[in-house]
């Protein structure tokens, strides 16, 4: 049997599924009833019309509905003197009836390989060592004449399995933004990243150290009494200090049309080591800052890279020492957390937000842009 290239056209069928027609030429070789060899060339049409819906899994699924052939020609290389019209029909009755079960079984391998390709969208993947993110169908899928619109839950889990609270309520279709023709759109939601960057936040902790970084002011308890003269007098001269930065609650994602932003709300933690006694915790600062967040896509996860833009909120917390004023700390803290803080979050980040894999489709090329909705903000990519 020879078969040719299928000319195959598709149509998604609004509110259904997939329209599939398919033309197939084939040439058939054999043995002839008179004799020799015998060779029948035929063309026919198959149509055929699957279902998209979703599983008990929440992984959307193609199922066939229906699969039509029509025989359009079949033309062998014997006489018509000896292929009389009564053997014709007899040939094109046979084949209207062994066409359909040597073709449809196509279309269901088709379908079985797509669906194959939407198992792997609502796979887990890691967060590092911090958690899992799992991708999976909120609601059934919708299809119109142009695209199908996948509503997608982010299911996020912590590294103990629990499970991280999202908001549910999603913006309507109608309020987002037009999508491209001949492109694929993925919107994320602000809310969603904040969870996310909220699993890896442990991460994020980091001891600050003197020299521990090239830039890094001294830090010495000599610095602090300079700063502060206030606590100069209680101060052991020329300790080394240890600042010990820790996230205080989650992190939050802003997205706007020209910048994204995160706020981290953090404490810091001054400590001294004596050589002759236990490490003594000096004071505690409450520190919020503001970065600028930058998108890209690489090895198909989205990135972020943060920037110190300011210190929004710098407060005293407690202290051993007794009451001061930590107006003259900021500056310094400021020029620590844009040394050796930021940089070490940037790395613990590198392991990137992995993406649904939308039927192997490729992120490398996408063009990332936030907007809002309301009061929903939000990151879009358009794959090209």
């Amino acid at each position: 049997t020879d078969l040719r290239p299928p000319v195959i056209s598709l149509a998604f069928s609004p509110g259904s599924g997939l329209f599939m027609a398919v033309l197939v030429q084939m040439t058939i070789a054999g043995k002839s009833f008179i004799g020799g060899n015998m060779e029948i060339a035929l063309a026919a049409n198959l149509t055929a019309s699957s279902q998209l819906g979703q599983d008990a899994a929440g992984i959307p699924r193609f199922s066939s509905r229906n699969c039509h052939i029509t025989l359009i020609s079949a033309k062998t290389n014997l006489p018509s003197s000896m292929l009389p019209k009564v053997m014709s029909r007899f040939l094109d009755s046979t084949l209207q009836k062994v066409l359909p079960g040597l073709l449809c079984p196509a279309v269901d391998a088709v379908l079985n390989v797509v669906n194959a390709k939407f198992t792997t969208m609502t796979s887990k993947n890691p967060l590092g060592t911090a958690g899992t993110l799992q991708y999976v169908l909120l609601n059934p899928p919708m299809m119109n004449e142009t695209f199908i619109e996948l509503d997608l839950k982010t299911i996020l889990h912590q590294q103990e399995g629990k499970e991280v609270d999202l908001p549910t309520e999603q913006p309507s279709l109608s309020s987002l933004p037009p999508k491209r023709d001949a492109a694929t759109q993925l919107i994320l939601s602000a809310n969603f990243l904040s969870a996310e960057l909220s699993i890896l936040q442990a991460s994020f902790n980091l001891n600050i150290s003197n020299n521990m970084v090239l830039g890094l002011p001294p830090l010495v308890t000599t610095m602090l009494g300079a700063l502060i003269p206030e606590i100069s007098r209680v101060l052991p001269p020329s300790q080394p200090v240890v600042i010990e930065m820790r996230e205080a609650k989650a992190p939050v994602v802003t997205i706007t049309p020209d910048k994204s932003f995160v706020q981290l709300f953090c404490t810091a933690e001054f400590w001294i080591s004596p050589s002759d006694s236990a490490p003594k915790s000096l004071f505690v600062l409450d520190v919020h800052s503001n970065l600028e967040a930058q998108f890209a896509i690489a090895e198909e996860k989205l990135q972020l890279s943060l920037t110190l833009q300011s210190l929004s909120r710098v407060t005293l917390a407690s202290s051993s020492l007794g009451m001061f004023d930590e107006l003259p700390l900021k500056g310094v803290l400021a020029d620590i957390i844009h040394v050796a803080f930021v940089p070490s979050i940037n790395r613990a980040l590198r392991g990137g937000v992995p993406l649904p894999d939308l039927l192997g489709i490729s992120y490398q090329r996408a063009n990332i842009s936030g907007f809002e909705v309301g009061t929903e903000r939000l990151t879009r990519m358009v794959l090209l």
